[in-house]
């Protein structure tokens, strides 16, 4: 095939007239031909052909103020009830404000343009448009406050774990107030969806446990835990000839948090992995800042978090997450039949069993090999007495800003863009 022919490959834009009464999905196929729209659309085939197979682990990540927008109840309580989540990053934030819903609590649409000292005097709170009244955060933190104290928090625990008991709480205050679906940490109890955060202390609900700790509290919560927890849940999956997917809405810490998951795998444990097989995010960063938000899926391959391999399978959206993930959860939930939960929270003991074997036989096995590069688990102490210059760890302020951007290239070795 002449490079001309190969250029011009691609589907010639005619779309049919649009008459109205068009479903969402035919809309996205027939006129999301191009430019953002046009990712739009990849995203949300990927999505269904690949993403949503039944082999596929899928990892969603949430930042920004989704919950508040009530994307939780419109959005993610069915992706979670349809089985297309299988376990979730979120921020701290997130999760807190998902809370009110569930507590029978209020937010309201409202507008970008007010008084903000006005907002004070009357006890208005604004997250842009979003408005709610002070006494909603008031309420949230005691309820957090309340349920923090029972005897199940007094240990040391994952972020999961932690989740796994306020969801139970939050589902029992749902169903006591006659709400159904408000809540996406109840949703998630009920179907076993473990849900991370990666920074819990960066929220109202890491401040209210800090507060319950000053009076002796003995609620603590150990990020290594999620950290092993999580490499545990893609490692599993890939052993047992599956493959992951990621799903980012927007970036931040818990973008990296589901991406280290492959380090962790790889560099740190020294286990031979090859990285995850389905990337797909929606952002409005850019890369060139050298932010990890608008890092693309070629940069982290250099990372080892994707398979180069699997590149062509990786979408990035360059949109506001309000106005994706409604019309990646319609398209899905038109063209994709839902999936039997896999209720990974219950199998979190199991797959870290799994790991810490496969840890211990890579150490063994790293001891009778010839001196090489090292991995964390091949010399632990090769790093001692000054920082790591790389890592997962490094790239929270940019990630790969001191080393060169992978190039992916075609089989016919022309550049393979990425968006």
């Amino acid at each position: 095939m002449s490079d001309r022919s190969r250029l011009l490959g691609g589907a010639r834009i005619w779309p049919d007239p649009l008459r109205g009464g068009e479903t969402l999905a035919d809309l996205v196929d027939n006129a999301f031909l191009a430019y953002n729209g046009g990712r739009l659309r990849e995203a949300c085939q990927l999505l269904t052909r690949k993403i949503l197979g039944e082999d596929v682990l899928v990892g969603l990540s949430l930042t920004g103020a989704l919950t508040p927008a009530g994307l939780g109840r419109s959005c993610l309580i069915p992706l979670v009830r349809a089985g297309f989540v299988d376990w979730i990053v979120s921020t701290g934030a997130n999760l807190y404000h998902d809370t009110h819903f569930g507590i029978g609590l209020a937010m309201h649409r409202g507008s970008p343009f007010l008084d903000d000292t006005l907002l004070r005097r009357e006890g208005v709170v604004r997250i842009y448009d979003i408005l709610f009244e002070y006494e909603v955060l008031l309420s949230t933190d005691a309820f957090f406050r309340e349920i923090v104290c029972q005897p199940e928090f007094q240990s040391e625990m994952g972020t999961a774990e932690f989740h796994w008991q306020v969801g139970k709480y939050v589902a029992a205050r749902e169903q006591a107030l006659g709400l159904e679906d408000a809540s996406l940490l109840a949703c998630c109890h009920r179907y076993g969806v473990p849900v991370y955060t990666s920074s819990p202390g960066d929220s109202s609900i890491g401040m209210n446990v800090a507060a319950l700790e000053l009076a002796g509290n003995g609620c603590r919560i150990n990020p290594s835990i999620d950290v092993n927890e999580t490499a545990a849940l893609v490692l599993d999956r890939k052993r047992a000839g599956g493959r992951s997917a990621l799903v980012i809405l927007g970036g931040g810490s818990p973008k990296n948090f589901v991406l280290q998951t492959e380090p962790q795998i790889q560099e740190v444990l020294g286990i031979a992995e090859a990285g995850h097989d389905y990337y797909l995010q929606c952002t409005d960063a850019r890369q060139d800042t050298g932010g990890l938000s608008g890092a693309t899926p070629a940069e982290a391959v250099s990372w080892g978090k994707v398979d180069p391999d699997r590149l062509p399978d990786a979408v990035v959206v360059y949109t506001d997450t309000t106005i994706a993930l409604p019309i990646l959860t319609a398209y899905a939930l038109t063209r994709t039949a839902p999936r039997e939960p896999r209720r990974l929270y219950h199998r979190r003991a199991e797959v870290l069993d799994d790991l810490t074997r496969a840890y211990a036989e890579a150490r063994a096995e790293a001891s009778q090999a010839p001196a090489s590069h090292a991995t964390a688990s091949q010399a632990p102490t090769l790093w001692a007495g000054r920082d790591h210059p790389g890592g997962p760890s490094g790239d929270e302020s940019g990630g790969g800003a001191a080393i060169g951007r992978a190039t992916a290239v075609t089989e016919e070795g022309a550049p393979l863009e990425a968006d």
